[in-house]
């Protein structure tokens, strides 16, 4: 009896932890969230609805990122796809004390710095979000279309490096998803492998 009880509490075990992380799918409803931003504001997904949405898990001390904001990259992406009418969310899931974390005062503070333009800056401590969307590195990116329909999911660009002159060469993932789909074309590439830091749950 004893050994059928533990046999049952890992099972019950693997499946609640399968389920904490598992994979969201391209081209299913992309899971809702309620997240309080750096300036004490909620956002919801669903409150977005009719526009497409990008999400971006991020962490400003990874190498990975500052690839992209050293260089005005990021930026650069934000501003552009917002005059499209694009919604831009920037999330970060470290918990507290881990890599990245930071109060919402230093965090608008590495905005300005940056010149970040980002929508929001989604604070996401528990890592609810980032588990619901199995977020894995820093940068991983989200594409949603105005239906709530994930589009997009995987690495920004082809080119999985912390070097900012390999950005000119590289091929944006994500601007060409929104391009295709904002045009009204299938994503050509819809699913790619995310590459960067670890995403401190």
């Amino acid at each position: 009896m004893k050994k059928l009880f533990w046999s049952l509490l890992v099972v019950l075990s693997m499946s609640f932890s399968a389920n904490i992380f598992a994979e969201v799918e391209v081209g299913k409803a992309a899971p809702d969230f309620s997240i309080v931003d750096s300036n004490g504001v909620t956002h919801t997904l669903s409150q977005y609805k009719e526009k497409f949405v990008v999400l971006e898990w991020v962490n400003f001390d990874c190498p990975f990122v500052k690839k992209h904001y050293s260089a005005g990259n990021m930026q650069k992406l934000q501003k552009e796809y917002a005059e499209k009418g694009v919604v831009w969310l920037s999330i970060n899931s470290s918990s507290p004390g881990k890599q990245g974390n930071f109060s919402a005062e230093e965090i608008n503070q590495k905005i300005a710095e940056r010149s970040a333009a980002p929508t929001a800056y989604l604070m996401d401590q528990a890592g609810k979000t980032g588990k619901a969307y199995s977020a894995k590195t820093t940068p991983h990116m989200f594409v949603v279309n105005p239906e709530g329909i994930l589009i997009y999911k995987g690495g920004i660009d082809d080119k999985a490096s912390t070097d900012s002159a390999d950005i000119a060469s590289s091929k944006n993932y994500v601007a060409a998803a929104l391009d295709e789909a904002m045009s009204g074309k299938s994503v050509s590439e819809p699913n790619t492998d995310a590459y960067g830091c670890g995403v401190k749950y």
